[in-house]
């Protein structure tokens, strides 16, 4: 007999809660930093007391790590999916643009919020972004190393071109959130921009003598 994995009625209303203060702090978040915002607020805007925070959250950067995951996280696999997948370099630059600017879109408050913890004053939250970054810096060098020509190059090469894309992915999505707030150029001029800066980093690497 196989086992359901199913949660019960309890364990489904104890995820909604969570889910429900990971909400409330985005909201909150539109308007403050992390480090100035309290569990009273979030437990307030939620309908619960304070003490049921203590049951999801240690405190308020242990709910900002379960934020960077859930704005970070989930994109592991699909970013390595669409990497691997795609027919030559200029189409996985296509790809990449495209699948930014889709996320920024439907995600604009996650985005807002790695973009503004990401140097911002909780350390832990600042970690946990950084260990994602690094994750993602990791699985664009893993795909780069498996393009033709890329056995000539160091891990460590390998990996600072990663972190070239990488760095232009973030600055591309913070863009693409002014672009989504009506700042700064339009998304169709972002995407453009962001196709010409990859392709140039594409560029240097083909003349690049490792």
């Amino acid at each position: 007999m196989s086992r359901t994995t199913t949660p019960g009625p309890r364990e489904a209303r104890k995820q909604q809660t969570r889910q429900a203060m990971l909400d409330a702090a985005l909201g909150l978040l539109e308007e403050q930093s992390l480090s100035s915002i309290g569990l009273r607020e979030v437990t307030r805007a939620v309908g619960i007391t304070p003490a049921a925070f203590y049951r999801h959250f240690r405190d308020i950067p242990d709910l900002g790590v379960a934020l960077v995951d859930q704005a970070l996280g989930s994109l592991h696999v699909l970013v390595q999916a669409l990497l691997t997948e795609q027919d030559g370099p200029q189409q996985r630059i296509d790809t990449t643009v495209d699948l930014i600017r889709g996320y920024v879109a439907d995600h604009p408050a996650h985005v807002r919020f790695v973009a503004s913890e990401r140097h911002g004053g909780v350390r832990e939250v600042r970690q946990a972004i950084a260990v994602e970054l690094e994750t993602f810096i990791q699985e664009v060098a893993d795909t780069l190393a498996t393009d033709p020509g890329a056995d000539s190059w160091s891990a460590g090469e390998l990996r600072m071109l990663a972190g070239l894309f990488v760095d232009q992915m973030v600055q591309t999505a913070c863009s693409f959130l002014s672009a989504e707030l009506g700042e700064g150029p339009a998304a169709d001029e972002v995407a453009a921009t962001a196709r010409d800066r990859m392709t140039l980093v594409e560029l240097g690497r083909r003349h690049w003598r490792p």
